[in-house]
């Protein structure tokens, strides 16, 4: 099939799968994922990676990235306080510390403790509104929980990367170079906006046709993604710091959340997705070593965040609580691939491990939503 069919195959899957899904209370990127690898060389062979489907789907990659920190909410981190991230951080040093035995335990490295380190906020925030946990204790702890750990994993990854690269040195320093032109960007836009509020306000807009919020937002991700690629960081870091930078400046993002939620969703997250599908290889998986390492690898994911999660009991929550949150921040899904993506590019990972890793990302989004729901406490999702 040739790419431009293959393109629009893989569009039109992007419509109808969100459709079952929903039907089938599944996550639609689970979805996304099992029609590439049914449609993938992995099955039918009906449709291969292309460079055209390649490119749209590292847009896409971008985009998700950028959209990971464009929903980080800093106005509900500033009012839950110091404490409330301390406990945060508890977690993340504690998952942290476990992954780390848990890696050594199945025989890997650095780079596969820090995926084990990974959760998906993308999963964590539809999965508690869904069950009206989003204004609870509960919800709150398992949000700050989930949205600092995949802030401090991704940055984690980052640093590790450029080790692996161009090893310890001067290399180094271009790492906090990305973070001081982010500051200075910062500091520029924050007080233009002060200067000209009625001018910012456009970006914002419901009926602004010429759609200058999302163009700007571009730009953004383009100009850090750019930064990125010039001072030798991964391309991710600078997408996803630039949808962190806009968040922090823009506490209020109207319609632009919807309007950039809409067509990267719509159309560019679902092909990368598929695209990861369709590079599935499910013969690798078959072989018995893997596979049975695959089940370690979803073993102790699990168990990783499980024991970590029992800092929460700092937070006065009860143990059933403690449960919940532990099967919920055991839910990986866009950034364990990404992180994956990043790792079998850099060679950190071998082909059946990334296999493995994909596989644990489809079992962990598909379980733990509804042994989340089982479990946490029915009052908790009442007192929104």
């Amino acid at each position: 099939m040739d790419g431009a069919l293959s393109i629009s195959v893989v569009a039109l899957a992007g419509f109808v799968l969100p459709l079952l899904a929903s039907r089938l209370r599944l996550p639609a990127v689970v979805l996304e994922i099992l029609f590439g690898i049914a449609i993938g060389p992995s099955i039918l062979g009906w449709i291969h990676a292309t460079p055209e489907m390649a490119f749209l789907a590292e847009l896409g990659f971008l985009l998700l990235m950028f959209l990971s920190g464009f929903e980080i909410d800093f106005n509900e981190l500033r009012r839950q306080g110091g404490s409330q991230i301390g406990i945060g951080l508890l977690v993340f040093v504690l998952t942290l510390f476990f992954a780390y035995k848990g890696a050594r335990l199945l025989g890997h490295g650095p780079f596969v403790t820090l995926l084990l380190a990974t959760t998906s906020v993308g999963l964590v925030v539809p999965t508690l509104r869904e069950g009206r946990h989003t204004a609870t204790a509960l919800g709150q702890t398992i949000l700050i929980a989930a949205i600092l750990s995949d802030f401090l994993t991704l940055i984690g990854t980052t640093l590790l990367a450029m080790v692996h690269e161009n090893g310890l040195g001067w290399n180094l320093l271009r790492f906090p170079a990305l973070f001081a032109t982010m500051a200075v960007l910062l500091l520029s836009l924050r007080r233009l906006a002060w200067w000209f509020p009625d001018r910012f306000e456009r970006l914002f807009s419901e009926e602004d046709n010429s759609e200058i919020g999302i163009r700007a937002s571009l730009a953004l991700m383009f100009v850090f993604v750019g930064l990125s690629h010039m001072l030798g960081v991964e391309s991710i870091l600078g997408a996803f710091l630039a949808g962190t930078a806009f968040a922090m400046i823009f506490r209020h993002r109207g319609a632009l959340d919807r309007k950039l939620s809409g067509f990267s969703y719509g159309f560019f997250i679902p092909i990368f997705f598929i695209h990861v599908g369709l590079e599935f290889d499910l013969q690798a998986l078959m072989t018995p070593g893997v596979f049975r390492g695959a089940l370690s690898l979803i073993g102790v994911a699990i168990a990783v965040k499980l024991l970590a999660s029992c800092a929460l009991f700092l937070k006065g929550l009860s143990p059933r609580e403690v449960l919940a949150a532990g099967i919920l921040l055991s839910a990986r899904l866009s950034l364990v691939i990404a992180v994956a993506k990043l790792g079998s590019r850099l060679n950190l990972l071998d082909p059946a491990l990334e296999t493995q890793v994909v596989l644990l990302a489809v079992v962990t989004a598909t379980l733990t939503p509804t042994l989340f729901g089982l479990i946490a406490p029915r009052k908790a999702s009442c007192e929104s």
